[in-house]
């Protein structure tokens, strides 16, 4: 109680001092305090926003619209690369010991893809459009042009090219997987037999995924079509641990063919397949596939995978000089190509080729050299853009110019 009545008695002694204090700091400018310490509670500070009363503000200048664009001058790059992408022929004419109407050769690049004036992509990119040996599930946006067709390889392959205008056939045999219909090699080959019949591009062989398989298929193809250099698709380091690889490598070599290597957005594992090939086939019969991602699903990974092999080989990496290829039909593996949507999406029957084509031409921008296509609305837009890159110094059409200033 002593303690509470000295704190009382200190409090009212210093309330009666304070006018006394107050008086002798009167006119007082400056005063020092010597062991001084003051505890507070919460300090807030308020700062007045805007002008003070009898200020202005500067009128703001009078916006004046820009009657022109600053003029801009573009030097193009003159860089040079050390490498080159081999050369590979797909297809054998009858005076090259086939029964194509013609050859194709893809890669040959020397300079990224359509960045130097000065040096156009040695050959075009080559479009091919798919067929499958048996029906399987496919969007309506798709299937509904091939009805009459599905189930017939020949006649399929016959309507890509007369009508659709494909450069090359790539034929899916999905009936050899062993869980599936398990169709025998020999099968699977006459397919293939009825197909070169029925047109005179050069083909695509594909297999079932399966390495076992694969390769017995594989092999008895490469019999039935020798001579007519066919690319078959694909050869996989899973075989080198089957132990298949050589033998579909022999049996490409002894008749004459070229062969896809599949890998997985790894170059590494790209180099390392090449490797095992070299021991059986010269590089001129290598294709890579380093795997093609669908728009909204990891396509900027297969889009890195690709510009980084194709700057690499033509800095020089002996093991990554060789044309590529793009399952571009793998777009279709996105839902947002074929499923009902919010309208504001737009028709899913334009949104289905909008989304194979962009994969495409993200690829082609990548240097992409052959493209495995579905749509005949993509491919046709796909072969319009390369002939339009392929031409530099073409104006663009008017309507096309204006779009900078166009308004929505």
């Amino acid at each position: 109680m002593t303690d509470k009545k000295n704190d009382q008695h200190n409090e009212k002694n210093g309330r009666d001092s304070l006018p006394s204090l107050l008086s002798l700091l009167s006119g007082v400018d400056k005063l020092e305090l010597d062991n001084f310490a003051m505890e507070i509670g919460d300090l807030e500070f308020w700062i007045p926003t805007g002008t003070t009363h009898g200020s202005a503000c500067a009128p703001e200048p009078e916006k004046v619209r820009p009657q022109f664009l600053i003029p801009q001058t573009f030097e193009p790059p003159t860089e040079e690369f050390v490498g080159r992408i081999l050369e590979v022929r797909l297809g054998a004419t009858r005076a090259e010991g086939g029964t194509r109407g013609k050859s194709l050769v893809i890669g040959g690049a020397d300079a990224p893809p359509f960045v130097y004036t000065n040096k156009p992509p040695a050959h075009p990119p080559v479009f091919a459009l798919d067929v499958f040996d048996m029906e399987v599930q496919l969007p309506k946006v798709l299937k509904s042009g091939l009805l009459e067709v599905i189930g017939d390889p020949a006649e399929w392959a016959r309507l890509n090219v007369n009508k659709f205008g494909a450069d090359m056939v790539s034929i899916h045999l999905m009936s050899t997987d062993p869980l599936i219909k398990d169709t025998s090699p020999r099968d699977a080959a006459r397919t293939v037999e009825e197909v070169l019949q029925a047109v005179d591009v050069p083909l695509i062989i594909g297999g079932c995924g399966d390495p076992h398989k694969d390769a017995k298929v594989f092999t008895k193809v490469a019999e039935i079509a020798a001579g007519e250099r066919v690319l078959l698709n694909s050869v996989t380091l899973d075989m080198t641990e089957a132990k298949t690889l050589e033998g579909v490598a022999m049996a490409a070599k002894e008749h004459g063919h070229a062969v896809l290597g599949f890998t997985g957005l790894e170059l590494n594992k790209a180099k390392e397949l090449n490797r095992r090939l070299y021991q059986y086939l010269p590089p001129e019969d290598i294709v890579m596939d380093l795997t093609t991602v669908a728009l909204g699903y990891g396509l900027e990974y297969s889009f890195t995978i690709h510009e980084r092999a194709r700057y690499a080989a033509l800095m020089g990496d002996t093991e990554l000089q060789h044309p590529t290829i793009s399952a571009s039909t793998n777009a279709w593996a996105a839902r947002e190509a074929w499923m009902q949507m919010d309208p504001r999406y737009g028709q899913k029957e334009l949104r289905g080729p909008l989304w194979e084509t962009i994969n495409a031409l993200t690829l082609l921008l990548a240097g992409v050299d052959l493209f495995m296509m579905m749509h005949p609305a993509a491919i046709r837009t796909m072969k319009d853009t390369v002939e339009l890159l392929m031409q530099p110094d073409t104006a663009l059409p008017e309507h096309l110019t204006h779009w900078a200033t166009m308004k929505i």
